[in-house]
């Protein structure tokens, strides 16, 4: 791409802003599960279906985002994106039940645009920071998750569930408006988007290391899901009260702004970056083993849990970039792992809440996260010491 077709200066760093708006619709339902279930009458599994939505949307919608941003250019893509997430935030809280899924959905298809696109406009728009451009959009990504965790429940206790849900459509509407400069000018489209063929390589479905990475992802996405999801329920049934529970799941994704900035060190550019792999991971089933065997220690598990998703999020990132061979061929494994990745993701939330509404207990859900996160450890090293085969 022409220099010339890259945002510079402040109007570059609104995709920063993009960012913040990208988790708080998602997590900010966790801490109110509770009393969106007893207003509607929905059950765990039921809840648990609902909250998967929006990682459907995102395995539905992450491999058609090329297209869309093809058609419009990628900041008017990302435009879009906004307004549908403003709309479908008002419909999900206010639209009755039809609209509690159907706007669950929609903001799931509008994130998933973001999702794709704004890393690689990070990667366009500073092409010479990267490293440290992806850094500063992680850090506001999950700043913005733990806010939405943190204020969900004083909002909830303030006016009700549905009010603290809604009022991330207004920074999503003001985001928008900031966004509105970068469409002077010429649709500038990313060649990164587009599916540039590899040589040998003729389809990506078909390599194995394209295949690590994707488990890998949507094991990470998994494990993060299911943990914002849940873990406020699962601690208000080990008797911590549910402001206390929503404040902690903040401290675990906060966590991840300081395990994503120390895990980069590890995984630089090379031939094996299996001991960063393995850094990024693995505490992550030591803290889901330390909540099913010792959970008077929460505490202790929640900083292990919270560094390590941050960590392993990155490690995700920085595996899609690594391994790919090409900057089309790293759209396309994007593309391939946030949509299969995802979609397995999916089935975590709802399988923790069908377990724990079909036992009466959150223990089998923690032995399907300690198993979930061992694999995911072992399949992050053998990732890791792929190469760039």
């Amino acid at each position: 791409m022409n220099a010339h077709a890259r945002r510079t200066g402040w109007m570059a760093a609104l995709v920063f802003l993009v960012a913040l708006c990208l988790r708080p619709a998602i997590t900010s339902v966790g801490p109110v599960l509770a009393y969106l279930g007893a207003d509607t009458g929905l059950g765990e599994g039921t809840l648990g279906i609902l909250t998967a939505l929006p990682l459907l949307a995102f395995a539905a919608v992450s491999p058609l985002v090329h297209r869309m941003a093809a058609r419009f250019g990628d900041d008017r893509a990302v435009l879009v994106a906004l307004g549908v997430l403003v709309v479908a935030t008002v419909v999900r809280s206010y639209a009755g039940d039809a609209g509690l899924w159907i706007g669950t959905f929609a903001i799931g298809a509008a994130i998933a645009v973001g999702n794709v696109l704004t890393p690689v406009l990070v990667r366009r728009d500073y092409p010479e920071r990267v490293s440290l451009a992806t850094g500063f959009y992680t850090a506001f990504l999950t700043l913005a998750a733990a806010t939405g965790s943190a204020l969900s429940v004083p909002l909830a206790h303030l006016v009700d569930w549905r009010f603290s849900l809604v009022v991330w459509a207004g920074l999503a509407l003001l985001v928008a408006l900031a966004w509105l400069p970068r469409m002077a000018g010429p649709a500038v489209h990313s060649p990164a988007l587009e599916p540039v063929p590899v040589p040998h390589h003729p389809s990506i479905w078909r390599w194995g290391t394209a295949w690590l990475a994707t488990v890998y992802m949507g094991l990470q996405s998994t494990t993060f899901y299911v943990l914002a999801t849940w873990l406020p329920t699962i601690e208000t049934s080990w008797g911590v009260p549910a402001a206390t529970a929503g404040l902690h799941v903040s401290f675990f994704l906060l966590l991840g702004v300081l395990g994503g900035l120390l895990i980069p060190r590890l995984l630089r550019d090379g031939r094996d970056q299996a001991p960063g792999m393995l850094a990024a991971t693995a505490p992550l089933a030591v803290g889901t083993a330390g909540m099913l065997l010792w959970p008077d220690a929460l505490l202790l598990w929640l900083v292990l849990l919270g560094l390590a998703q941050g960590a392993s999020l990155v490690a995700a990132l920085t595996m899609l970039s690594l391994r790919a061979r090409s900057h089309g061929e790293a759209a396309k494994l994007s593309g391939m792992a946030q949509s299969i990745g995802y979609l397995l993701a999916a089935a975590g939330p709802f399988a923790a809440g069908f377990l724990a509404e079909q036992t009466g207990s959150w223990t089998p859900t923690l032995v399907l996260l300690a198993v979930l996160t061992t694999t995911q450890t072992i399949v992050g090293v053998v990732l890791g010491r792929g190469g760039r085969r």
